[in-house]
């Protein structure tokens, strides 16, 4: 296994990671149970083999993350945890709704674009329109880019607290 900090450094750069544990999933699946009974400071749902952690209610902002597990068991007293961290699916579905309606204006222009060109008409709005698009899509991209900045402290503080739980 690796070191905390190695990990902290790989879920900055790549929010999906994978554990392998040494006990059976139900083992892993019950502690998580039990922590969802005892502690305030996170929201923890298990559904079947797979458990969310989230940051409370009052505590979350736009781009708090969290962390969805699924444990796998492929042999007696051994599992594997796959963990990714991901922004609220409501953040996640308004990203992909902006990006999906961008990339249809983006190729619509380029349409309108080359009819003008080919009818010999004047196409300077479309190009300037399309050139605004690019331009969105860069702002979209570092916006995406702060928003897992400002939710790394929180992405960090949800591993820690996974950690915890298994050592139980």
């Amino acid at each position: 296994m690796k070191p905390p900090k190695e990990i902290a450094q790989e879920i900055a750069l790549r929010p999906r990671f994978k554990i392998e544990l040494e006990y059976p999933k139900e083992q892993a699946l019950s502690w998580f149970a039990e922590a969802k009974e005892h502690t305030d400071a996170y929201i923890v749902h298990c559904v079947d083999d797979h458990v969310f952690i989230k940051i409370p209610k009052e505590k979350q902002h736009f781009w708090s993350p969290q962390l969805d597990i699924e444990i796998i068991s492929f042999e007696d007293n051994h599992c594997t945890l796959h963990g990714l961290f991901g922004p609220k699916p409501s953040v996640w579905t308004l990203f992909m709704f902006i990006h999906f309606l961008v990339a249809t204006l983006f190729i619509g222009m380029g349409i309108w674009v080359y009819t003008q060109i080919s009818l010999g008409a004047p196409y300077a709005v479309q190009l300037t329109v399309m050139a605004l698009l690019v331009l969105l899509w860069f702002v979209l991209y570092f916006a995406g880019r702060m928003g897992k900045a400002t939710g790394h402290d929180e992405m960090l503080e949800l591993y820690q607290f996974m950690k915890g739980v298994l050592r139980n």
